[in-house]
């Protein structure tokens, strides 16, 4: 996924912004009211100090000086309460499309296909659904709506000063293109920047998402020198990315203030020659004084809010890219029945992670109800892959697989991957209790059918023992718990679910002998009456399973069953299991 997004887009972009508003109409449309009337009313009061100052000070009229105090007041403490209502509809719209749309990516996102993930970094990912919809939710609290206020401000300003003396407003305004022309000079700056920034963060981001999970084997390899010296070399390009931008501000304000300076002076310059004229009022000036501030701290910050927006455009356009991005496995099935049998055939299956890269080469077999195959085969000889492509994870190029006799692709995705329950080798359970790994929070699985799947299993015992035991904390990945243990709460989640195709996917290959006795005799109890898939790397285990697969480099060389296999003369298995057997006797 690229993250610099296509030029001339932003304005196609801003308008899909806008339209995740809509379902929010009352507080856009209240945030746009109160901005427009927020900007009348702070460009109100330096008229009324302009009266005061003429009427009753200069003129030393103390008549009414109560009553137009009062009214300054109100009008300041109406500014007040409006620039409250703005600001807090402005946060909760903001707040409000961040979590529509924060819950819509992450629904996105669960159903992209597996190869999405095999090629798209986790930290790129968190950084879409984390700082990017942060950025999009700034374009509503301080972007979009508080540029539409600074403006008004702005035009309120002008008019204002124009009624009050045309030709000083006049005067005033010969400042206004150099501020115009440094606002955009600054604003393209720090966009740029900002991007930069940005790219920087999902980098980071990726990295140590990457490098927290692996920090097992920077460890065991004494690698931490060399991967810090790579976070520094990243770290610091996100120093100098965030550097520019604070050079460009620490540039854009005192250049802003000089200019407001010079608009000042040009100002009292003229002011102070109408006055002596007898053209102006000696109040003018204060009025215009106030005018000019209010006139430049809107200048000032539409700078700063056009990058926050700009920054929200950018992140938005990462953002739709990866909704956009349909990258799922097609879900064009109508057929759901409640149960299937469990018979399953492959028809001449091929299979390619990347275009015609083959993993699976014309695979064809078929299991039977209630019936185990196992599939053997060195690294890479496709096994994961086949039963990546039963559950539908990845869709072959060609052939079919079928259940009970009907394409896999006329299931209803959702219910075809409810018939299969799988055990991987890579036991990967969520922080929270014993329980919720076991259930995934499935309100239909009840605490006593936990219960009784882990006495069927032989994991009770071990699970009582733990502090709060169903109830206990396994943490990340289950880091508090052995290999062992992690694998028997997998399969005690899968025979929860009451699957009727049961995957095993060298479930047995990184644990004890003891445990795997434990794991083993769970395993039997687990296959019983259900049809069975089981990869295996200890032949041992799988002797008697109705049917041995060998895999090599994604061709079926052998299927049959152990005694049989072993008959052959020169056979792939036969080799396969002298020479596991050898190691065993030497071990």
């Amino acid at each position: 996924m690229k993250d610099k997004p296509p030029k001339g887009s932003d304005f196609a972009t801003l308008k899909r912004v806008i339209k995740l508003a809509f379902p929010f109409k009352r507080l856009f449309i209240i945030s746009v009211v109160f901005a427009i009337v927020t900007a009348l009313v702070t460009a109100i009061r330096p008229f009324i100090i302009q009266k005061i100052i003429d009427v009753n000070i200069i003129e030393l009229n103390g008549k009414g000086i109560g009553v137009a105090a009062i009214i300054l007041f109100a009008v300041i403490f109406a500014e007040f309460i409006m620039k409250y209502i703005f600001g807090l509809n402005t946060t909760r719209l903001g707040q409000s499309i961040m979590l529509e749309l924060r819950a819509k990516l992450f629904n996105h996102v669960q159903t992209m296909r597996l190869q999405f993930f095999d090629k798209t970094p986790v930290g790129i990912i968190t950084t879409r659904a984390i700082n990017d919809i942060e950025a999009i939710n700034n374009i509503f609290a301080e972007g979009l709506i508080s540029i539409v206020a600074d403006v008004m401000t702005l035009v309120f300003v002008i008019g204002f000063m124009l009624y009050s003396n045309w030709k000083l407003a006049l005067v005033c305004l010969t400042t206004f293109p150099i501020i115009i022309w440094a606002t955009y000079i600054f604003k393209e700056k720090v966009r740029v920047s900002f991007n930069d920034v940005r790219d920087k963060v999902a980098q980071l981001n990726a990295f140590v998402q990457e490098h927290i999970s692996g920090m097992r084997i920077v460890q065991i390899f004494n690698a931490q020198q060399t991967e810090y010296k790579k976070f520094e070399k990243m770290n610091h390009e996100h120093y100098v990315a965030n550097d520019k931008s604070v050079l460009y501000y620490s540039i854009f304000f005192p250049t802003v203030e000089i200019i407001l300076a010079l608009a000042i002076s040009l100002m009292i310059w003229y002011a102070s020659i109408e006055i002596m004229n007898g053209s102006a009022s000696v109040g003018i000036i204060t009025a215009f004084i106030l005018y000019l501030n209010l006139a430049f701290r809107p200048l000032r910050m539409l700078a700063d809010k056009f990058n926050t927006l700009q920054m929200g455009i950018i992140a938005s356009e990462r953002v739709f890219r990866l909704l956009d991005t349909n990258d799922k496995i097609e879900d064009n099935g109508n057929y759901a029945p409640e149960k299937i049998k469990g018979d399953i055939e492959f028809q001449h299956v091929w299979f390619a992670y990347n275009n015609e890269d083959y993993v699976l080469k014309d695979i064809s077999f078929k299991i039977k109800q209630g019936e185990t195959l196992a599939i053997v085969g060195a690294t890479g000889s496709g096994k994961s892959s086949t039963i990546n492509i039963l559950n539908r994870f990845y869709e072959i190029n060609k052939g079919k697989i079928l259940l009970d006799d009907v394409d896999a692709k006329t299931y209803q995705l959702n219910k075809l991957r409810s018939y299969i329950g799988t055990v991987l080798q890579d036991v990967f359970l969520f922080s929270g209790s014993v329980m919720d790994n076991i259930t995934l929070k499935n309100p239909d699985i009840t605490e006593a059918q936990v219960i009784e799947a882990s006495k069927m299993v032989g994991a009770h015992d071990f699970i009582m023992e733990l502090p709060n035991g169903y109830h206990h904390n396994v943490m990340e990945r289950g880091s508090t718990l052995s290999v062992g243990q992690r694998q028997l709460i997998s399969f005690i989640r899968a025979l929860v679910y009451d699957p009727q195709i049961l995957i095993l996917d060298e479930a047995t290959s990184s644990i004890d002998t003891e445990s795997e006795i434990l794991i083993q005799n769970a395993i039997e109890k687990l296959i019983k009456g259900r049809t069975s898939i089981v990869i295996a790397h200890r032949l041992s285990t799988i002797q008697n399973a109705d049917k041995i697969m060998v895999l090599e480099k994604g061709e079926i060389k052998e299927i049959d069953t152990h005694e049989a296999l072993l008959q052959k003369e020169d056979g792939y298995y036969k080799k396969l299991y002298e020479m596991q057997f050898q190691k065993e006797i030497v071990a």
